[in-house]
């Protein structure tokens, strides 16, 4: 009982970091890059449309907070995004530098990923198809 609680606060906390990282990105993207000191991209859809995945992304970690068990199954999808970012952000990060403002993303991502990891093994061991 104990860990789907933390389970729940945890996708609760990814759904708010990712939420809110895709709404800023999203609604102010060009500042963001202004006080980072980065040079944004050539059109701002390259922000716009993956800003737009977040927030997607953070509508599903509140499904899987609000009913863990029985969203299980969402889980590895969260892993995947987790992934996907942090490999972009680490092969660029090691061949051919890649700006700091994504450094800290990558290290966040990479704890989230190593949580889901962890909440989908554990889901699993309780029976991860049970009622809540």
């Amino acid at each position: 009982m104990k860990a789907r609680k933390m389970i729940s606060g945890l996708f609760m906390v990814a759904a708010l970091y990712d939420g809110i990282l895709g709404a800023a990105f999203l609604v102010a993207g060009a500042s963001v890059f202004r006080l980072f000191g980065v040079t944004p991209p050539n059109h701002m859809g390259y922000i716009h449309f993956p800003a737009a995945l977040l927030v997607v992304f953070a509508a599903m970690f509140v499904a899987i907070a609000l009913y863990p068990a029985k969203n299980r199954n969402l889980i590895p999808y969260g892993m995947l995004l987790k992934v996907s970012y942090c490999g972009v952000v680490f092969f660029h990060w090691l061949t051919a530098g890649i700006p700091g403002m994504w450094k800290p993303f990558c290290i966040i991502d990479l704890l989230f990923l190593v949580l889901f990891a962890w909440a989908w093994q554990a889901l699993g061991k309780a029976g991860g198809g049970a009622k809540q």
